[in-house]
């Protein structure tokens, strides 16, 4: 059975189930499973907030005491936080394809970047086929078709024209996202001929930037549908390259401490993949700690950036009165490196690029912090969406609810799987590390990883070297495990978990 086949089959049920139960939505009926501390309102609404590329560690609630980010660190005292929240691949496509219809990359064909979901497959408002929900997308998309119109939302506010080229044949490419309108209305001319760069427009007051031009559209939503129940999705670009903003010299860098396993080399049993890529960031963002330093603190700036329009949109829904029936999540699509082994960006598992925030405030619970440290996977976001927004979860989807978890009970998978498939290969010009042949080999690699709750994690590749590391005695992941004469046991357990879940979710790659 074909992809488009699969979740088309997983639609035509999920729609036909939710519309024969629509009109006990928010019930008696089903809230009971739900303890009464976290019963909901009848259809609360839904602030999704996620930003692109943010690391976990950027607020206080994740160790860091330094970046000024009081509105995320006041979210994070009223909410569930998941301490330990991976991403499903860590790269944007295929992590937001996973975010919105709670599938993996590997099942909806988004496993690299600018790959279109496709249009059957659907994304949480479809699954979720209640039409007393007001719903809007704003922010970056990155799943195709940037500007338009899709996936079950009515209104549709974009910032990026960088994806024309991968519209659909039928699309209109002279069309521009919201944002581009904004700025031309405001006098500004592009400095791409037709379109916006985004270094020009982090290089606008910020008043003019993107994270404000969010919050005006979404404060403006909020008030345009307080008095009915709406569903939110908020994407900012920050803090992602090019990493520059208004708020550059927010922080010192000489206030900037570096990662732990900044220092750390690669040896020649870590993946050749990786080593290449140390060697390209090194090349194309500097090698001294200083140049890491002043990185370090733009890239903080940026998050508090986006940090002063969440508080804005949080404000502007306590004004409202819908703080008591507004379930809000904050999260990101992926991490980045910033400095971690001497890296930059994604596109590799360690902690650093796969793991990210990911906080749940519920109204019941506002005034509680729950730290769940259990690792967890975005997988698991839409199921828990539906059963906070439903009542129930979709048994179709690969993923669970959560909610047991914040209930302090058990769930029934608890180990964490990640995957990695092909994407751009970045190689600095001239690298000696490996003969052209084994660079272009190990460029096509998948990998498959698995994160255990007792600490260990495996990645097991199919063209380069595997990794094996005790999160609990090396969080900063400086030594690899994996030999075929060290921890036979630990490395045979979770080979078979990773191998039961490739079966259980078809996923044909033989690592």
């Amino acid at each position: 059975m074909g992809t488009s086949d699969y979740t088309r089959r997983q639609f035509i049920k999920t729609a036909a189930t939710a519309a024969a139960g629509l009109s006990t939505f928010g019930c008696a009926a089903i809230a009971p499973r739900l303890r009464p501390e976290i019963q909901r309102p009848d259809r609360p609404n839904l602030l999704f907030i996620w930003t692109d590329q943010q690391r976990a560690d950027t607020m206080e609630v994740y160790g860091n005491t330094k970046i000024h980010a009081p509105n995320l660190n006041r979210l994070a005292a009223e909410s569930i936080v998941f301490q330990k929240a991976y991403v499903t691949q860590p790269v944007c496509t295929p992590s937001r394809s996973s975010v919105v219809t709670g599938l993996w990359p590997h099942t909806t064909g988004c496993t690299a970047n600018n790959i279109p979901l496709p249009e059957d497959t659907p994304c949480f408002p479809e699954l979720l086929n209640d039409p007393a929900y007001r719903t809007a997308y704003m922010g970056k998309w990155h799943l195709g078709d940037e500007i338009f119109l899709q996936h079950g939302f009515h209104e549709w506010v974009s910032i990026e024209d960088l994806y024309i080229s991968h519209y659909r044949p039928e699309r209109d490419r002279s069309l521009r996202s919201g944002y581009h309108h904004f700025l031309t209305e405001l006098g500004y001319q592009p400095d791409l001929g037709d379109k916006f760069s985004r270094k020009f427009a982090a290089s606008l007051p910020i008043e003019h930037c993107k994270p404000k031009f969010l919050e005006l559209q979404a404060c403006d939503f909020l008030r345009r549908h307080s008095r009915k129940p709406f569903i939110l999705y908020i994407n900012f670009l920050e803090p992602h390259s090019p990493y520059s903003g208004p708020l550059n010299d927010e922080h010192d860098p000489a206030e900037i401490d570096l990662p732990a396993n900044f220092n750390d080399p690669l040896e020649e049993n870590e993946p050749l993949r990786y080593r290449l890529l140390q060697e390209y960031y090194q090349a194309n963002y500097g090698e001294s700690e200083q140049e890491y330093r002043e990185l370090i603190a733009r890239y903080y700036g940026l998050v508090t950036q986006v940090d002063r329009s969440v508080g804005a949109i949080l404000n502007t829904l306590d004004e409202l009165g819908l703080r008591d029936s507004t379930i809000v999540v904050y999260t990101s699509d992926h991490g980045d490196m910033m400095g971690s082994h001497r890296m930059v960006t994604k596109q590799v598992m360690y902690e650093e690029s796969s793991r990210v925030p990911w906080l749940v405030r519920i109204p019941q619970l506002a005034d509680h912090n729950r730290i769940i440290k259990a690792p967890v996977s975005h997988i698991d976001m839409v199921p828990t969406l539906m059963e906070l927004l439903a009542g129930e979860a979709d048994a179709d989807l690969p993923g669970q609810s959560l909610v047991p978890l914040i209930r302090g009970e058990k769930v029934a998978e608890d180990h964490v799987f990640i995957e990695w498939n092909p994407n751009v290969h970045r190689v600095k010009p001239g690298s000696t590390l490996a003969p052209q042949s084994e660079m272009d080999r190990v460029a096509q690699e998948r990998t498959r990883a698995v994160v255990s709750p007792d600490g260990w994690k495996l990645c097991l590749s199919d063209a380069d070297k595997c990794q094996l590391f005790n999160l609990n005695s090396d969080p900063g992941e400086t030594t690899n495990l994996y030999d075929p004469g060290r921890h036979q046991d630990v490395i045979r357990r979770l080979t078979d978990r990773i191998h039961r879940w490739q079966e259980k979710s078809r996923d044909q790659v033989v690592v």
